[in-house]
């Protein structure tokens, strides 16, 4: 069932509410698609032309908080770009072999980022968090693990209006931090559509899985961003899912053919 409502909350980071009240689309419909995938969760996808909502479990994307598991590697980047301790996407390190950062982001190879955020140092991460108004802002006793943890926390409406201002070069930092990290994250592109994202995957303090997908699809030049948060117990893989599942909702919302 789809149902249109007028909502006047703060959509963190995606929109400043003022005189006009947000137009929310919760469609119920797209819970289908995680009933068939034996998952529970959230969707959100917002048309930056219009203002638009298209929201899947309204609850759960503005009010529950979680781990951001990989998709902080969106945010680690930019903090290390745009305080050199990295160069650029190129930049090498030595692990059980030399992984590059675009290697390390697009694979998720943690200990690569591990490293990042021990010569990030604690103070300094710690700043840059609390800039960005980053979830709870809580890095808590380990500078190379709090991603994973469940220490650090946001909701998938902050993941949304995070994925918005680094598309339009809106966070706190250089032009040239936006779109290193930008072309990192662009993992399709073709005559009808561009697909950007970053994934992600933990367990939360139950033991259940935590997945993620934050990001942008673009057609004919205009973006739109979502967010797919999900979780399921361990004996369902959440690795293909997550993907599967957004090009699903996506390809129902009527993308991949260039006429958005």
């Amino acid at each position: 069932m789809r149902k249109y409502i007028y909502i006047s909350f703060l959509l963190f980071g995606t929109l400043i509410v003022s005189c006009s009240p947000n137009n929310v689309q919760l469609n119920e419909e797209i819970g289908k698609y995680f009933d068939s995938a034996g998952v529970k969760g959230t969707f959100a996808l917002f048309d930056n032309g219009t203002g638009d909502f298209t929201i899947y479990n309204l609850n759960r994307y503005k009010d529950s908080a979680y781990s951001p598991a990989s998709t902080f590697k969106v945010v680690h980047s930019l903090i290390a770009i745009e305080t050199g301790v990295v160069s650029d996407e190129k930049m090498s390190i030595q692990l059980d072999s030399v992984v590059t950062m675009e290697t390390a982001f697009k694979k998720s190879i943690v200990p690569y980022y591990q490293e990042v955020a021990r010569r990030i140092g604690k103070d300094t991460m710690q700043f840059w968090l609390d800039s960005l108004q980053y979830g709870n802002h809580s890095i808590g006793k380990s500078i190379d693990s709090f991603w994973l943890n469940n220490t650090i926390k946001l909701t998938p409406d902050e993941q949304l209006g995070i994925m918005k201002r680094l598309f339009f070069n809106q966070l706190p930092f250089q032009k040239r931090t936006h779109e290193i990290v930008k072309r990192m994250m662009l993992r399709e592109s073709n005559a009808n559509y561009q697909l950007s994202y970053k994934t992600g995957l933990t367990y939360n303090e139950k033991g259940d899985q935590l997945g993620w997908v934050v990001g942008w699809i673009e057609e004919n030049k205009h973006p739109y961003f979502f967010v797919l948060n999900m979780e399921a117990p361990s004996n369902i893989s959440l690795v293909d899912t997550r993907i599967s599942l957004l090009k699903k909702i996506l390809s129902n919302q009527g993308f991949f053919e260039g006429k958005r």
